[in-house]
């Protein structure tokens, strides 16, 4: 069966509430297993095993957390590895236009380096999941939908 993996760093809270809510779209797809892991604990091996890989920062100064950029610096070791996966990123920020959109492309460029699969969205929020401090319903809803499109994605791909 296809994995999701669902990597976040959260220092609030505020992201760890987003990637509960990611792992509880892409588990409503019926035919994948969804992991979730924190930084600290997720290793090379996990992204090797996923099939699609969900990456959530908080934003710091426009761009992802030291601890994810670590876990992709450390992923130079699978260059190639990661081709033809599925990749999607979200993110909490501390105020409307600090960053969001830049930290989810630096996540989503890290993807298209390892030659992974990124999925755009028509509808607002183009390129992944944002929010703003405490994420509120429609913020969590946009979270569970981005789980719910890479898991379709991962099984369309698949």
């Amino acid at each position: 069966m296809p994995v999701v993996l669902i990597v976040y760093d959260s220092e609030t809270g505020n992201t760890e509430k987003m990637a509960k809510a990611v792992a509880e779209g892409a588990r409503d797809v019926a035919g994948v297993d969804v992991v979730l892991k924190h930084v600290d604990v997720a290793s090379l091996d996990d992204l090797l095993q996923a099939d699609g890989i969900v990456v959530g920062s908080p934003t710091f100064y426009g761009l992802m957390s030291a601890k994810i950029k670590k876990l992709f610096d450390e992923s130079v070791k699978l260059h190639g590895k990661l081709d033809g996966k599925v990749g999607a990123a979200f993110t909490s920020s501390g105020g409307i236009a600090t960053g969001a959109e830049t930290t989810i492309l630096s996540i989503l460029h890290a993807f298209l380096v390892h030659g992974m699969t990124v999925q755009g969205r028509a509808k607002f929020k183009h390129y992944g999941a944002a929010g703003v401090s405490v994420p509120d319903e429609k913020e969590i809803k946009d979270c569970r939908n981005l789980g719910a499109r890479t898991a379709q994605l991962v099984l369309r791909l698949g």
